[in-house]
C-alpha cells in the first residue's frame, strides 16, 4: 500500500488529481491516502515530483518494531516466566499462521489472471 511520507511532501495536489480513484485527499497540507479506497495502480507514485509517495515495502522495519512493542505490551500483563513463555508460543502461532495465509494468498494470486 502506498503511502506519504510526510516530510517530503509539499502539498503540491498532483497525486490528488491524478488519482483515478479518489483515494488521496489533503490533510494539514499534506496528501492522505485512504487505504481502503486505493486500488494499488501506482500513478501516484509516478506522478509525485516530490517522490513523497512511497513504497509499503519501506515500512517494514516499522511494522516489525510494532509487532514486538505489541508482544512486550502482552508480556508485561504475565508475571511469571512460564506465562510468557506461554504467550511467546502462541505469538509464534499467530505469526506463523499469518505467513501461511499470506503464502497460500500470493500462490493463488495467479487465478486472477
Amino acid at each position: 500500500m502506498p503511502w506519504v511520507k510526510e516530510d517530503m511532501c509539499v502539498g503540491c495536489g498532483v497525486c490528488i488529481e491524478e488519482c483515478p480513484v479518489g483515494a488521496i485527499s489533503m490533510r494539514d497540507d499534506v496528501a492522505v491516502i485512504d487505504e481502503k479506497n486505493c486500488i494499488r495502480c501506482g500513478t501516484c507514485h509516478d506522478a509525485c515530483p516530490q517522490e513523497a509517495v512511497r513504497h509499503d515495502s519501506e515500512r517494514i522495519p516499522q511494522e516489525v518494531e510494532a509487532n514486538l512493542e505489541w508482544a512486550r505490551t502482552l508480556a508485561g500483563k504475565f508475571e511469571t516466566p512460564d506465562e510468557k513463555a506461554a504467550l511467546l508460543e502462541r505469538l509464534r502461532r499467530y505469526f506463523n499462521k499469518e505467513m501461511k495465509v499470506v503464502q497460500q494468498t500470493l500462490a493463488r494470486l495467479q487465478e486472477l489472471q
